[in-house]
């Protein structure tokens, strides 16, 4: 595995894993309980932009040095975000274009701005590892804050809108709703000294894990991108074959399939909260097309080597 590949795995597993995971609830805590601080009245927001704000914020706290300009890089970021399929595509409008490269500058200028620490802190080092990373492979003071542009992209542009969803679900499906809210009380119920015993490990929830990976399958689009270092036929379920060539790239679209496919699962435009559980409440696996049994039945994180490393760090965020 290359140093590309484990510089950030290092980061996203065993004890910095649960440093970070803690890091993140406290963030969570601390932005809400500021927000409500002094207020005497209701206040409103749309869900999505609550969902967005709150882990994107507490995200970013966690990953990244600054603690002073987190709201002006929340805003910058909204507004370059909004833009940015259309800047990939070359089909930004009149002032769009202006808009789309100032809040780039902007968020390339308040990245480099925590660029002086030397603290050498374990966990709380990710964007300073990275950096590191990229000064050691001769990578020019320009191209590294593209770098952490591409960064913050990466980590924070997902959780919200996924956090979003799962809520959105549960609003709108009683029964989902009800079911998580059981579990909940369950561990609720749990005594200290269980609690204690475990402090290090998740707490088991196989039925949110049932919600957010049915949240995922109908809303996450992601893709898995290969090149074909060689000739070679590729020989589809259905019977076809397409010749690859060597140098060829080839694309993905899980989407598509598995997660929209009804032969794996029956009904698949239908939001079911119980669709990966099984009856006694355990995880389910077990997905068939064609009277075989699939290793990848939904893959909103990729499959195999392409999976996503922060996979176990987004989903506890996103179940929070």
């Amino acid at each position: 595995m290359s140093r590309v590949r484990r510089l950030p795995c290092r980061h996203f597993r065993g004890v910095s894993l649960s440093e970070m995971n803690r890091s993140m609830s406290a963030h969570i805590q601390e932005i809400l309980l500021r927000h409500l601080s002094g207020q005497s009245e209701w206040t409103q927001e749309g869900l999505f932009s609550l969902c967005y704000r709150l882990l994107f914020r507490a995200g970013y706290l966690t990953l990244f040095d600054s603690t002073e300009n987190v709201a002006a890089v929340y805003s910058e970021f909204r507004t370059f975000d909004h833009l940015l399929s259309k800047l990939a595509r070359c089909s930004l409008r009149g002032g769009e274009s202006k808009t789309a490269h100032s809040s780039r500058e902007r968020l390339w200028e308040l990245l480099s701005l925590s660029n002086g620490h030397n603290d050498d802190s374990e966990w709380r080092s990710w964007q300073r590892s990275y950096q590191r990373f990229l000064q050691e492979e001769g990578v020019d003071a320009d191209m590294q804050r593209r770098a952490l542009l591409l960064q913050l992209w990466i980590t924070q542009c997902n959780a919200g809108p996924a956090a979003f969803w799962l809520l959105g679900f549960l609003l709108t499906h009683p029964e989902a709703k009800e079911a998580v809210q059981s579990e909940m009380r369950g561990l609720c119920r749990e005594d200290g000294s269980a609690r204690e015993g475990r402090a290090n490990k998740a707490p088991s929830t196989p039925v949110l894990d049932s919600v957010l990976k049915e949240t995922l399958r109908l809303t996450a689009a992601a893709m898995i991108s290969r090149e074909v270092v060689k000739d070679k036929v590729l020989h589809m379920a259905d019977g076809r074959e397409y010749r690859l060539r060597r140098g060829d790239k080839v694309c993905l679209f899980p989407f598509l399939s598995p997660q929209m496919d009804p032969q794996i699962h029956p009904e698949p435009q239908v939001f079911k909260y119980d669709r990966f559980l099984n009856g006694d409440l355990t995880a389910r696996e077990d997905f068939y097309k064609d009277g075989s049994r699939l290793k990848y039945f939904t893959m909103p994180w990729g499959a195999g080597s392409n999976v996503c490393v922060g996979k176990d760090f987004a989903v506890t965020t996103i179940k929070k």
